[in-house]
């Protein structure tokens, strides 16, 4: 008979996988609340990038016709082609064009997929001459 001890062991024992578990459970607990935030940051950027180009496409309409349009679907020719997806609100309507006599703001729309924050808006004026 062969004595037990004797016998090559391969593998883990329950113990070590364990410890290996709870380090990488320790490890998630940690970076997971970062990445999130970080994954909302850069879409709360972009909205914020693609209102601004929004707004620029606004105000070039705006010199060339005399007055402020607040229909967006009518800037996606002057957007190269279609109006960029709002990564907050996962739609190409996710932006809020607003005027009033010679003013116009252009901001983008908070949505569900950004968490809590208050998008950037961009006031635009134009003289009508």
């Amino acid at each position: 008979m062969k004595n037990i001890q004797s016998r090559n062991r391969k593998g883990f024992t329950l113990i070590e996988l364990l410890v290996v578990v709870l380090i990488l459970g320790i490890l998630t607990a940690i970076a997971l609340p970062s990445y999130l935030s970080s994954v909302n940051g850069s879409r709360q950027g972009a909205a914020n990038t693609n209102a601004r180009a929004l707004a620029t496409a606004v105000q070039s309409k705006a010199i060339v016709s005399g007055t402020y349009d607040t229909t967006l679907a009518d800037y996606a020719t002057d957007m190269g082609g279609a109006i960029p997806i709002n990564p907050c609100t996962g739609t190409t309507t996710g932006y809020t064009i607003t005027f009033s006599g010679t003013t116009a703001t252009v901001a983008a729309q908070v949505g569900t997929a950004c968490g809590t924050w208050t998008p950037a808006v961009y006031t635009l004026g134009y003289s009508g001459e």
